[in-house]
């Protein structure tokens, strides 16, 4: 769960395939235990994201891997494409397999992309790419 970021947080939405939280420059979302992750369940995510960032306001996408889940990587060729002010792409991954997912779904993406092991890092490493106003 988020903790030390609330004081930011614009909105935070539950959907069927888990929660998403939106900042001014940065979603953190948190897929729910056993799903499988793909393009076509993340339609309503990827709308929200539009609804918020559009194409102009610069943004990272921080997977907070908290539960088990399966996520399809070919997905990004298409989502990546939505969004040309994606800054950035990062994991928070709390074992070595979803390490080893994360390290795979970089290779599908040409942004930058990190994993870290916990999520105040993630969010430090969003204000590395995405200078505030």
């Amino acid at each position: 769960m988020i903790q030390s970021s609330n004081k930011n947080l614009i909105k935070k939405h539950n959907l069927k395939v888990g929660s998403v939280y939106f900042y001014k420059n940065f979603v953190i979302s948190e897929m729910n235990e056993g799903i499988v992750f793909d393009y076509d369940n993340a339609t309503k995510l990827l709308e929200l994201c539009n609804e918020y960032y559009g194409k102009k306001i610069p943004f990272i996408y921080i997977s907070n891997r908290i539960n088990s889940y399966s996520i399809s990587p070919t997905g990004h060729f298409k989502s990546s494409k939505m969004f040309p002010n994606l800054k950035g792409y990062g994991v928070v991954s709390y074992n070595s397999l979803n390490t080893g997912v994360a390290t795979l779904e970089q290779s599908f993406l040409d942004i930058p992309t990190n994993i870290f092991d916990n999520l105040e890092d993630a969010i430090r490493w969003t204000e590395d790419i995405i200078t505030p106003d």
